[in-house]
């Protein structure tokens, strides 16, 4: 295996391959955004980068951003183990900001949380123009206010360091991209997919399959009964003219919800009040319940909707909001309760992960595994039921982000690297995690991805599918229930990935031209809340 050589780069560490010089050669000289499969070496590129400008400008430092504090401890370590540079200095929030001042000696490679170098930019506190390059992680995130918006604004408009943008999936929509591209600067766009000739060679097969399970009568019997508790509110939106028919989405409601959020506002600023406006914004928050309610059942289980439901009821003392009132009240969540309290049986989802899980690890001792769920309820039955197993080859480990939540405790910063460290050696060879696992996080033999049920964004299902297929072939199997909004989202996001590389190629030749991504012309849109009467 031939390896990079370059006065910046420590011997036999970077695989020399011709896809990352190319890529590298285009972003020391222009700002350029990077779409390229997890696993093939976009931080392999960012040292390259980062080695030719500690080389080019050595009086002046380098920003690595990252948008976890993992990722920060990982590339760290990365740029220390890879390069001859200074010791760099991982900034997160766990470090005060005049401690965080004080740590400032240029020249040396800062690698960061963007909310801490954000917060320091607001204050004054943060040099950017003592930088020579910023590299932007997971740059599909510099859309609306996320901190990399800002600091790539404030480059734009001060030092106009070189900036580096790396994504495995920008989004699914031209107008996202053009946000990234805007927002960062961005003048080359370097793309490549895993069928790209000067890839291929790299390219470890991940192979992707829908494993269908049957769901109980029972639980069938329960879902009926929320799509009713569903349409009810539903129809009194329809019926204020907000949606146009009573069939509609999470997304529909969403939408619903800020343009009620908007009226709110202007009625406060203006004093005057719309008619139903309250009305509306109960119905919308009461079918919002009974949607997640709804989704629960089919897609996770008995023992989250239970949880959900218990949760609905607030604590000793707190009023009852009139949403909570009207979904509790609704006569199908009423038989639903009172079905789920002579209820025993768990969602088959559940046994078919264990199932797979042990089957995997039995068959290649060595093996690692990831399961994803949407939700921590979900994680924690999920390793629950695999510790039933009592199966010294099955080791599991729950991975969730920082946050807690009354009992519900999240990990802190050095336990998630404890946990990543424990994986990578074997110790725990199945973590069970949450979204904060599917980003970016260097786990280089996961031989299987289990998707315990499939999901609607187009990033998301490219990062969780590619924490496999890295260092040998991997497999990726989504868990969809039958005859549930499960089948749709399945088939959905695979649709909208293809749309996705459609667009993305269109970019690449548009780029290749010199048409670049330039804004649209602003359109006027007209917008009321409610028919007139």
């Amino acid at each position: 295996m031939a390896t990079v050589e370059h006065p910046r780069v420590r011997p036999g560490v970077l695989e020399d391959r011709l896809y990352q010089e190319a890529i590298a050669a285009t972003a020391v000289t222009h700002n350029t955004l990077v779409v390229l499969p997890t696993g093939l070496g976009k931080t392999a590129i960012a040292l390259r980068v980062i080695a030719d400008f500690l080389l080019r400008e050595p009086t002046k430092s380098i920003l690595f951003l990252a948008p976890t504090r993992p990722l920060v401890v990982q590339h760290a370590r990365s740029v220390a183990a890879s390069l001859f540079a200074p010791e760099p200095l991982a900034l997160t929030g766990a470090i005060p900001p005049d401690r965080r001042a004080d740590l400032l000696r240029p020249p040396q490679v800062i690698v960061a949380t963007p909310q801490v170098i954000g917060n320091d930019l607001q204050e004054g506190s943060f040099p950017l123009s003592t930088f020579s390059l910023v590299v932007f992680d997971e740059a599909h995130r510099a859309v609306g206010d996320y901190p990399y918006v800002a600091i790539g604004t404030a480059n734009r408009n001060g030092p106009n360091a070189r900036v580096l943008a790396m994504t495995a999936s920008p989004g699914g929509s031209l107008s996202r991209i053009r946000e990234v591209w805007n927002h960062l600067g961005i003048e080359r766009f370097e793309y490549r997919t895993d069928r790209s000739p000067d890839v291929l060679p790299y390219v470890h097969g991940i192979g992707v399959e829908t494993v269908a399970v049957a769901m109980p009568p029972e639980v069938q019997d329960l879902a009926i009964r929320l799509r009713a508790a569903v349409q009810r509110p539903v129809e009194t939106l329809r019926q204020l003219g907000l949606v146009a028919t009573a069939e509609v989405g999470r997304r529909t409601l969403l939408d619903v919800g800020a343009a009620l959020h908007r009226g709110i506002e202007g009625e406060r600023a203006s004093g005057s009040s719309a008619p139903n406006l309250w009305k509306a914004v109960t119905a919308q928050a009461t079918a919002m319940k009974a949607m997640h309610a709804l989704e629960l059942i089919e897609s996770q289980g008995v023992d989250s909707l239970r949880e959900f439901l218990l949760r609905q009821t607030p604590a000793e003392g707190k009023r009852m909001t009139p949403a909570q009132r009207a979904f509790l009240g609704d006569p199908d969540v009423v038989e639903v309760q009172r079905r789920l309290d002579r209820l025993t049986l768990e969602h088959p989802k559940l046994a078919k992960t264990v199932e797979i899980v042990a089957a995997e690890l039995h068959q290649k001792p060595d093996a690692r595994v990831i399961v994803f769920g949407q939700y921590r309820d979900t994680v924690e039955r999920v390793v629950g039921e695999l510790e039933k197993l009592r199966d010294p080859g099955v080791r599991p480990a729950r991975f969730v982000g920082q946050a807690t939540h009354g009992r519900d405790i999240g990990l802190s910063q050095k336990e998630q690297v404890r946990l990543l460290d424990s994986f990578r050696s074997g110790a725990v060879n199945c973590l069970v995690a949450t979204s904060v696992a599917e980003e970016g996080l260097d786990i280089p033999a996961t031989d299987l991805v289990v998707f315990y049920e499939p999901i609607p964004d187009v990033i998301r299902t490219i990062q969780r599918r590619g924490r496999t297929g890295r260092a040998r072939t991997g497999r990726v199997l989504v868990l969809v229930a039958e005859g549930t909004r499960d089948v749709g989202m399945n088939r959905g996001a695979s649709a909208r990935e293809r749309r996705m590389h459609t667009m993305l190629e269109q970019v690449q030749s548009d780029a290749e031209a010199g048409r670049g991504l330039t804004p649209p012309r602003p359109k006027t849109v007209q917008t009321t809340l409610f028919r007139p009467s």
